[in-house]
């Protein structure tokens, strides 16, 4: 990666973390223990979970690919990319289909829980940590009614080079 596109994706995400911190509204879902949020205008639609079609020597969150309508979709788990203990596909799995800089992604997750408007005031930034667990692509925690979301940037997630799904030049 060279020092232009290092810099549009710092740019990037802290236009995204200070996107989180304005608050608005976000699609909740579980992976494993935690409750994570997104933002709703990255969500096409929420798909029950149907095994999709292998792609040989592809990394092990990514799933394989499913024809959406005629456009092929890959499908990603975020349960395995995110680093959770189990994933396990029951009626409860469900796929979460985003725009992501213009291309169709989908997203396995344990569950999808509803959608919160969280207002400025409840949401804080994440923790700086300096450990082996990748924090960047997280905006902000929120917190409502004794519930904490991790808010996700799931652009930043997505379009990271190890992912290999959305290259820079598009």
């Amino acid at each position: 990666m060279n020092m232009i596109t290092d810099a549009t994706h710092v740019a990037r995400h802290e236009a995204a973390r200070a996107a989180a911190a304005a608050g608005g509204e976000f699609l909740t879902f579980r992976l494993g223990a935690e409750e994570y949020g997104i933002d709703i205008l990255k969500v096409q639609e929420i798909r029950s979970y149907e095994p999709p079609t292998r792609i040989a020597n592809a990394p092990a969150f990514i799933k394989g690919v499913v024809n959406l309508r005629g456009v092929i979709v890959p499908i990603v788990d975020l349960r395995i990319k995110l680093g959770c203990e189990t994933a396990e596909y029951n009626s409860f799995t469900v796929v979460i289909v985003l725009t992501v800089r213009g291309r169709v992604v989908g997203a396995v997750v344990d569950s999808v829980s509803d959608v919160l408007e969280l207002p400025a005031g409840t949401i804080k930034p994440a923790p700086e940590m300096h450990t082996a667990v990748d924090t960047s692509f997280i905006t902000g925690i929120g917190n409502v009614n004794e519930r904490m979301l991790i808010l996700m940037d799931i652009e930043a997630l997505m379009s990271s080079a190890e992912m290999g799904l959305i290259s820079d030049g598009h």
